[in-house]
C-alpha cells in the first residue's frame, strides 16, 4: 500500500510502517499545502493518508476522495507514543477500504 505521512506526524514514523511504501508530505514536495488540496493531490498517488489531525473528518468531505484516511490518536505526537499504535495500524492497513476514515488509538 502507498501511504502519505502528514506533516502532523514525525518523519521517523515512516520506516516503522513495515510492509508499505510510506512517503512524507515533505518528500512529496507538498509542505504547507492545505488539507483540501493536499488530500486531492494525495488521492492521485496514494492509497492512504496517515495523519494526527483529529479534526480532518469535520473539515473535509472525505467521501469524494478515492483515498482512505487513518487518524493516529496518541497522547502526543512523539515517536515513543506513536510506536505503541503500530500493531493496530499495521493490522488495519491489511484491510482498509478506500473512501473511509479510521481512527487508531484512544
Amino acid at each position: 500500500m502507498r501511504i502519505l505521512l502528514d506533516e502532523s506526524l514525525p518523519r521517523d514514523l515512516a520506516p516503522l510502517v513495515v510492509g508499505h511504501e510510506v512517503v512524507t508530505v515533505q518528500a512529496s514536495g507538498w509542505s504547507s499545502v492545505k488539507n483540501g488540496k493536499l488530500l486531492a493531490l494525495a488521492a492521485t498517488q496514494f492509497d492512504v493518508f496517515l495523519t494526527a489531525d483529529r479534526n480532518i473528518e469535520f473539515q473535509q468531505n472525505l467521501k469524494t476522495l478515492p483515498i482512505a484516511i487513518v487518524v493516529l490518536r496518541a497522547r502526543n505526537n512523539r515517536i515513543q507514543a506513536l510506536e505503541l499504535l503500530l500493531p493496530e495500524l499495521l493490522q488495519l492497513l491489511n484491510h482498509i477500504a478506500p473512501r473511509t476514515l479510521r481512527k487508531v488509538g484512544a
